[in-house]
């Protein structure tokens, strides 16, 4: 943020005088385009100047030069600095690297105090192969063409997954697929029209500026979890398709109509058929979740299950993943004290729908109220108020896991529990945190940050010449350079909690300006030494 404007003169109680001196340190400010500078003072032509006035010229002139051998003295900082930019200092060679498969939290969490673990399925407990995407992707886009009359051009469209990343939103007024940050602000290299990334330029064209604000957050739609890439590579290559064909189009009515493809490739089952129809192209074997389930058992703790996908699909990826190699049939379900399945998620945690038994051979929900929860029965809906009247646990013994911000983790945490969220992605993405040139890159954007902050602080905003200008832009360029070659509990997957004990802290680092799960590399590793 700029620093404050100096106060240039004291005050006077004369308006001719103080428009005098406005006008004189207007002309200070521009140059001194209506008089010249001699010895240290100022002479103007064809009048006369008071002492106040002469003295504001004097001071006004003494903060420009200050202000330039500010500016040089950055300048300089910065020539230093692409200097040693030069070579990888061997003390980043030195720096410890994170565990990949570890768990960081962003709260202390004493785990013996965690009588009760709860689970999603998909994404969860489910692992899935890549080919999961392009069946989701498939069967969409073929219910656009066949039910929504989409051209049939349509059909060629292949899914890539290059394309999607985690934790886009979608503005439906613009049709844009955005990168948000920390603070609302559009990341420059996470802003696409269709499969166009748009430039910084087109971005400040389009938003005004880069930051989203509360108004234009109503008209955007988040694409939260692994279901979502699909989503988000279909809503890119249709509205690219349009673009490029040059047909007329509504981007919420874009996403309106893909949306619903993607819920009824979930809800008319079509997808959950096709996995089963080949659980060894679509589901991943994990006998460690298997262990992981067993170890909680052990220790004596309560396990439930709580997704929002039906019962059948669930059970029949429990039993290719787990039951395999054992012979034994259901065995799965004696791990949990108590399975819910279509909970209709996030709406669970505060709507106060009742529970329904679930008859597993007949396939019927039964007409009668549920006022416990038996091992061997499954049940369906429900919410998050009768759940705790029928467990009476606690919120803060239980933990839940998941992989969805809203659906599966925002609802737990204003209930009081402990949530686990299950990032894939963290595994590669630690693997590129400590690599060395990611460090160094890493400790480059520090070194840039700090010059801009002592830049902006440097100057007002009316006094930005030349100078601070060029600067400016080269200190932004570089920074912009930096970031486009790096990028509660939280984890890759459940069961990385096996190399835990049951019994310990995990400690949230003392640095809690970073993520837990990042180094922070300082600057300083990449000065000049």
């Amino acid at each position: 943020m700029a620093a404050r404007g100096r106060a240039l003169l004291p005050f006077l109680s004369s308006g001719d005088r103080i428009m005098e001196s406005v006008l004189s340190i207007s002309s200070c400010r521009l140059g001194w385009l209506a008089g010249f500078k001699v010895g240290g003072s100022v002479r103007r032509f064809g009048s006369s100047m008071t002492p106040d006035v002469e003295a504001a010229h004097r001071k006004c002139s003494l903060d420009m030069i200050k202000f330039e051998d500010e500016i040089e003295k950055i300048q300089h900082e910065y020539e230093a600095a692409k200097r040693s930019f030069l070579n990888i200092p061997v003390a980043l060679k030195e720096m410890p690297k994170m565990n990949p498969e570890g768990i960081y939290v962003n709260r202390n969490v004493r785990l013996d105090d965690i009588q009760v673990y709860g689970f999603d399925y998909d994404y969860t407990l489910a692992h899935y192969s890549e080919h999961l995407q392009s069946l989701i992707y498939d069967l969409a886009k073929k219910h656009l063409v066949n039910e929504l009359r989409y051209p049939e051009s349509c059909l060629q469209f292949v899914y890539d997954p290059t394309f999607p990343i985690r934790g886009l939103c979608y503005d439906r007024l613009r049709g844009c697929l955005l990168k948000l940050d920390f603070f609302g602000s559009i990341e420059p290299d996470g802003c696409f029209f269709g499969r166009r990334k748009l430039s910084l330029e087109k971005i400040k064209d389009m938003y005004g500026t880069r930051h989203i604000g509360r108004a234009q957050a109503r008209v955007l739609v988040g694409l939260m979890d692994f279901f979502c890439f699909s989503e988000v590579c279909l809503i890119a290559d249709i509205i690219q398709h349009f673009v490029d064909a040059k047909l007329e189009f509504d981007a919420s009515n874009v996403y309106e109509d893909i949306s619903q493809a993607i819920q009824h490739v979930h809800r008319s089952g079509l997808l959950h058929k096709e996995i089963l129809s080949d659980p060894t192209k679509y589901l991943l074997k994990n006998s460690q979740v298997l262990g992981l389930l067993k170890k909680l058992k052990a220790k004596g703790k309560k396990l439930f299950l709580l997704t929002n996908s039906p019962y059948y699909f669930v059970d029949g990826g429990m039993r290719f993943m787990l039951e395999d190699n054992s012979g034994e049939r259901n065995s799965w379900r004696e791990l949990f004290d108590v399975v819910i399945a279509q909970a209709n998620k996030p709406h669970f945690y505060t709507s106060e729908h009742p529970f329904r038994c679930y008859d597993i051979e007949k396939d019927t929900l039964a007409f009668t109220a549920v006022g416990k929860f038996l091992p061997s029965q499954v049940y369906y809906h429900g919410c998050l108020k009768s759940f705790l009247q029928i467990t009476k646990w606690k919120g803060p013994e239980v933990i839940y896991f998941g992989d969805h911000l809203f659906s599966d983790l925002r609802g737990p945490s204003q209930a009081g529990w402990r949530t686990a969220a299950i990032i894939h992605e963290l595994e590669s993405e630690i693997k590129i945190l400590n690599d060395e040139s990611y460090r160094f890159q890493q400790a480059k954007f520090h070194i840039i940050e700090e010059l801009l902050s002592k830049l902006y602080a440097t100057v007002v905003s009316t006094e930005r010449g030349p100078a601070y200008c060029k600067l400016a832009d080269e200190l932004n360029v570089e920074r912009r350079r930096c970031r486009s070659t790096m990028r509660n509990v939280y984890t890759s997957k459940p069961e990385n909690f096996l190399s835990h004990s049951l019994d310990e802290w995990l400690h949230v680092p003392y640095d809690i300006k970073i993520m837990p799960h990042h180094v922070k590399v300082p600057s300083s590793l990449c000065k000049m030494q």
